[in-house]
């Protein structure tokens, strides 16, 4: 039983990761970014191709893809949340999901419909554990969790500590109050989804690695991604590590009982935690990155 707690908990740090971008995306700018996991594997892909055509490092292809990956997310803010948002909640959703259709087909016309996987680039860190008297725990699984604590901890100093993040704090309150007093709105906006789209590159680099993936991927990644958020959501930046760990141990508890019971038991907790929050009347997705108390 112990082995089954600690492996859901190092796969939540992979749904934290997941999910970090996705919520802090919702809470800036309350968009819901269907085109998430799609991202998530385009990053993926992006690392492959840089090892593949160019021979590099895999980790240093990583912190390449994200550095893209940021660039990326100006981009698509505006060319496509900003227009989007403009014209409502309903108009945002179908723009972010045509976007990840395109992306979806794109991958699959480019790169085509193999599975590909990151483990032939960093050697025995696929597979390799630690064994602690009867307890093996894999090395990259430790390592993804200790890059979530890291990037939701680098969030949190950076939105509490900095003027930038006060601004983007307070875009996400009430972006006509922020321009009042001299904050530019559409700055803080496009710098969020910078960021938000740094952490998809960090999420598409550890799915690569963990497991293989196809252009399709990222409907999966999104619900995993979508369920860790809500189930996390909490006045706390930490809520979003807690939804994943939450998830990841419901899914492994699960797989325990029943060959099915990975999804379902995932399902089961995350549409519990949801009537209790529509019967609670607090549902949302977790503004945790960005409120005051974190």
């Amino acid at each position: 039983m112990i082995d089954v707690v600690v492996q859901g908990v190092l796969l939540g740090g992979y749904y934290a990761i997941l999910a970090a971008g996705l919520a802090f995306l919702y809470s800036v700018m309350g968009l819901f970014n269907l085109a998430h996991g799609s991202f998530a594997v385009l990053a993926a892909y992006f690392v492959v191709m840089l090892c593949d055509a160019l021979g590099l490092d895999p980790f240093l292809a990583i912190a390449l893809v994200v550095l893209a990956l940021g660039v990326i997310g100006v981009v698509v803010e505006r060319l496509v949340f900003e227009p989007s948002t403009r014209g409502g909640p309903l108009l945002s959703v179908l723009a972010t999901f045509g976007l990840s259709v395109v992306l979806d087909n794109a991958m699959f016309q480019v790169f085509g419909a193999n599975t590909r996987s990151l483990a032939p680039y960093i050697g025995d860190l696929s597979w390799a554990s630690w064994e602690l008297g009867d307890l093996y725990v894999g090395k990259l699984a430790v390592i993804t969790l200790v890059a979530a604590v890291a990037v939701l901890g680098g969030l949190h100093l950076f939105l509490t500590h900095t003027g930038l993040g006060r601004a983007i704090r307070a875009t996400a309150q009430d972006a006509d109050t922020a321009g009042l007093v001299g904050i530019d709105p559409r700055r803080a906006r496009t710098i969020a989804a910078a960021i938000a789209f740094m952490t998809i590159g960090l999420a598409g680099a550890a799915l690569g690695m963990r497991a293989t993936f196809t252009p399709y991927s990222g409907t999966p990644q999104l619900l995993f991604a979508f369920q860790a958020a809500v189930i996390g959501g909490s006045n706390s930046i930490w809520g979003t590590l807690i939804g994943g760990i939450v998830l990841g141990l419901s899914q492994t508890i699960g797989a325990e009982i029943s060959t099915q019971g990975f999804f379902i038991a995932g399902n089961l907790v995350f549409f519990a935690v949801l009537f209790a929050r529509l019967y609670g009347g607090s549902l949302r997705l977790p503004a945790l990155i960005l409120k005051r108390k974190v």
